[in-house]
């Protein structure tokens, strides 16, 4: 693609793999889990020991949440980023939050790990801007209504401004589909392959807006070759203020985990086998 002079694989020769605390994003597969909004001291903390004791890598919580009601809860702003920083101390998991504003990126940075562009904001260039002048990595969502060149094209923006860190993340898009809440659109993370070094996520939680099929997708996720899943977990869901229908409870994640890391090992053993015999795997 033109003018995707820093995006595109060609320019790098090799893929980005992003090193944030003891997890590589790019080496393996990350799994990032938490709950849509913090909510409380109390619902952060336990949902993130039940995140670590699931085996999830990464934390994940919205201090802003951009909402499409104006009196929907909007999250606790600072207090919320405090929050994210005390459960990483007690847990040891790094913090991946969304910011909102480029007014904030500055000190946002002082509390998350990774910064997270929502969908709503893909195109917000002077945000982009922004973190890009920021030593923060990046976790850029695609926007609901956007091609994968104008997604690749909002990488740019971020690169350009000299962060090198950023990685891209497919969290479904609008179609004429009502079922689901989105259209996961797994096709996206071989093409993102073939084009980009940088490494791909996605978030089957927002893909769906479906609990029954979360798991589903988490496990084509790998099977697609993607880098890492983010998947939102609440340690009471149904108290959710935000995308309760969504949200795995603490023993759901567990179960997938497991699932996830069996998927992983049955993949990495045919890929030997198919190394070793040259043909198809057995």
């Amino acid at each position: 693609m033109q003018n995707l002079k820093l995006v595109s694989s060609s320019k790098q020769g090799k893929q980005t793999k992003i090193k944030v605390g003891n997890v590589v994003i790019g080496e393996g597969f990350t799994v990032v889990g938490g709950p849509c909004s913090v909510e409380s001291e109390e619902q952060t903390i336990r949902t993130a020991e039940a995140v670590k004791a699931g085996g999830g890598m990464m934390f994940r919580g919205g201090a802003f949440k951009p909402r499409t009601s104006p009196y929907d809860f909007q999250g606790l702003g600072l207090e919320g980023l405090k929050i994210l920083a005390k459960a990483r101390e007690l847990t040891g998991l790094p913090i991946v939050t969304e910011v909102i504003d480029p007014r904030d990126v500055s000190w946002v940075c002082e509390f998350a790990d990774i910064l997270q562009i929502g969908a709503r904001n893909m195109q917000n260039f002077s945000l982009l801007k922004e973190v890009g002048r920021s030593p923060k990595p990046v976790l850029l969502k695609r926007g609901m209504y956007s091609t994968l060149k104008e997604w690749l094209n909002c990488a740019e923006y971020i690169l350009a401004e000299g962060n090198p860190n950023v990685v891209l993340c497919e969290r479904g898009i609008r179609t004429f589909e009502t079922y689901t809440r989105n259209t996961l659109d797994l096709s996206m993370v071989p093409a993102i392959k073939e084009l980009t070094h940088l490494p791909v996520m996605v978030d089957p939680s927002h893909g769906t807006g479906k609990l029954s099929l979360v798991e589903k997708m988490s496990l084509a996720t790998i099977a697609a070759g993607a880098d890492g899943l983010l998947v939102e977990v609440h340690i009471n869901p149904c108290e959710a203020k935000s995308d309760a229908d969504q949200q795995l409870n603490p023993e759901q994640f567990k179960k997938l985990m497991q699932k996830i890391r069996k998927l992983e090992q049955f993949m990495a053993d045919s890929l030997f086998t198919t190394s070793i015999t040259g043909g198809e795997p057995k």
